[in-house]
């Protein structure tokens, strides 16, 4: 019963990231276009949401102004991600003063999780905003999900970084190896703006 149960689980992760990475975001595309199209592909008639301080309070980057960065990882707490996103804390300013409205930082982990990694990496507190999105809808709409299920348990977001002027997307950064941090570490995107 639990091999079955395993086997089934592993089939439906699988199934999950081939639809939801249907269709891979890229620049020029905006974050609107790329949600309104997964929702219309999957006859969902709500707004892809991702939460931030609570379980119950939702938003989206739909309707977001100025320049944003959004940072994708595949999961709190896990060794590279550690070493990945102190980058963005420490650069804040820099990115700041580049015209950087906020830094996100993205995973497919629930907003509890999110918000203890968030004060483990800064326990005096930081600006970089960090997103829940405890379902992967957010991350799947953009074709940006793998399914790594062996070690983390499940789809999750590979490793990425967005550059958006409001909603349109004008740089995409993504590795090659989600266990590796190169093109998406803090240094190199900070050069690009």
């Amino acid at each position: 019963m639990a091999s079955t149960l395993a086997s089934a689980t592993s089939a439906a992760h699988k199934t999950i990231v081939s639809l939801l990475s249907a269709s891979q975001v890229t620049v020029g595309m905006t974050i609107q276009d790329v949600t309104d199209a997964s929702i219309r592909s999957s006859n969902i008639s709500t707004s892809v949401t991702i939460k931030e301080t609570a379980p119950d309070q939702t938003f989206t980057l739909e309707g977001i102004s100025g320049k944003n960065i959004i940072v994708g990882v595949p999961g709190a707490f896990t060794g590279t991600c550690n070493a990945h996103v102190p980058g963005y804390i420490q650069a804040y300013d820099k990115f700041k003063a580049k015209g950087v409205k906020d830094v996100y930082v993205v995973a497919v982990n629930d907003v509890f999780v999110m918000q203890a990694w968030k004060d483990h990496l800064a326990s005096s507190g930081t600006p970089v905003r960090f997103i829940a999105d405890d379902t992967g809808s957010f991350i799947g709409s953009m074709g940006l999900l793998f399914d790594p299920s062996e070690k983390l348990g499940g789809p999750r977001a590979k490793r990425f970084v967005i550059v958006a002027e409001g909603t349109q997307i004008t740089h995409l950064a993504i590795e090659p190896d989600p266990t590796k941090v190169t093109v998406t570490a803090a240094d190199k995107i900070l050069p690009l703006l």
